[in-house]
């Protein structure tokens, strides 16, 4: 990892994975004077100005590949992609935002392999404001993928923060409630409003209700706008040995006029072109929010996930029924087709009964239209507690009547 000990250094040539600066304070980015220029000879400049210099860290990754510039107390408020990217060029899209307590993260997606050639954050001693110039150069794939990959840095993980789960009676009713998207992810997006703002309320929301029930233990994968994990949601799953994983989303569908609520549960192949796309979209967050992908192994003892969902599918159907009937029931709005199967990554916990709920979709004005409405999300989050519930028990039922 490349150390900068100094805030006005600026060093040429830089040749290992990562850089690491070491400031304090928080930093407000300023998006109308920063920039992203193509210049000739394959070269190209980031300009980004902060009201003062804080830690950060830059490192690349392949696969596809992105240039990771990680911000210790840097708030990107009122900054749109569009004042740092005003075209497409070698750097085709810009994101940024949370990614987990303490740190914010931008993420650029390069068009080609490209290197940092110089990397700086000189701070004026008058005003305290810095300007972070990272200059890249086009290199070849070999190069850059030699180079690729998240640096190790003891700060960096002891920030890490996760729900603290307690220990689980054995009679206790376990439910784990994902928010979809957070942090540098924000989802959908329309008119102002983000899928993962809305999620997170609407979780709340549930688990409360869910809570003062008295019938159930509730976790949320995420409390907090930052960023998890596929992986790590399904993990914090099987750490609370839930008995039941629930993932909200409000997506935005670019084809067709998908609108009302839909229940997906998993499968290899997605029932419909739409599911398909959804799927293809979710199951790509953890590339969008720049995350080192390159040790992932996806093995898994097949056999043994097969005999575990021959048990858990059909509870994952009952489950997906009662969450629709009970939505009906209140009058919410469900698709034509209100049960649909994709290959989401957040549903394939074999041992859990996991379905995906989307409440709505952003890209419909009157499901945008009602997820704004705090009643008519309080009507949801009533139904939707009452179906858990029912579903509970109605599985307990089942459960004593197989074991006879």
């Amino acid at each position: 990892m490349w150390n900068f000990l100094k805030a006005t250094c600026v060093l040429a040539m830089l040749c290992g994975p990562a850089a690491a600066q070491s400031l304090s304070a928080v930093a407000r980015v300023d998006g109308t004077k920063s920039s992203i220029e193509d210049g000739w000879f394959g070269k190209t400049q980031l300009t980004l100005h902060l009201s003062q210099g804080v830690p950060f860290r830059v490192f690349h990754l392949a696969d596809p590949p992105r240039l990771v510039v990680d911000f210790q107390d840097a708030n990107w408020a009122g900054v749109e992609a569009s004042d740092i990217l005003k075209e497409p060029g070698r750097i085709t899209q810009v994101r940024f935002g949370p990614f987990k307590q303490g740190w914010s993260r931008l993420v650029l997606d390069l068009a080609e392999p490209m290197l940092p050639s110089e990397i700086g954050l000189p701070v004026d001693a008058q005003t305290g404001q810095a300007v972070l110039g990272i200059a890249l150069k086009v290199a070849s794939k070999q190069e850059f993928a030699a180079k690729a990959g998240a640096p190790a840095d003891a700060r960096w993980e002891a920030s890490t923060t996760e729900p603290q789960i307690t220990a689980k009676a054995d009679d206790r009713f376990v439910i784990v409630i994902d928010p979809g998207h957070g942090g540098v992810d924000p989802g959908a997006v329309r008119d102002g409003i983000n899928e993962k703002d809305l999620m997170l309320t609407m979780a709340r929301g549930l688990a409360e209700t869910l809570a003062r029930s008295g019938q159930a233990d509730v976790y949320l994968t995420r409390n907090e706008d930052v960023f998890v994990s596929l992986p790590a949601r399904v993990g914090m799953a099987h750490r609370a040995k839930a008995d039941l994983f629930l993932s909200l989303h409000a997506d935005a569908l670019s084809q067709g006029q998908a609108h009302g609520a839909t229940v997906y549960t998993l499968a290899d192949e997605a029932s419909d072109a739409a599911s398909a796309q959804l799927a293809a979209q979710h199951n790509r967050a953890d590339i969008i929010a720049g995350v080192d992908l390159s040790g992932a192994d996806d093995s898994v003892a097949g056999v043994l996930i097969d005999l575990a969902r021959q048990e858990t599918n059909p509870r994952n159907d009952a489950l997906a029924t009662a969450l629709l009937d009970g939505m009906e029931a209140a009058g919410k709005p469900l698709a034509k087709t209100r049960q649909r199967r994709a290959g989401f990554s957040v549903l394939k916990s074999a041992d859990i009964p996991s379905v995906l709920l989307e409440v709505g979709f952003l890209s419909s004005p009157r499901d945008l239209a009602n997820l704004r409405d705090p009643v008519w999300r309080e009507g949801m989050i009533n139904a939707l507690a009452q179906s858990i519930l029912d579903w509970r028990a109605d599985d307990l039922a089942k459960r004593a009547l197989i074991r006879q």
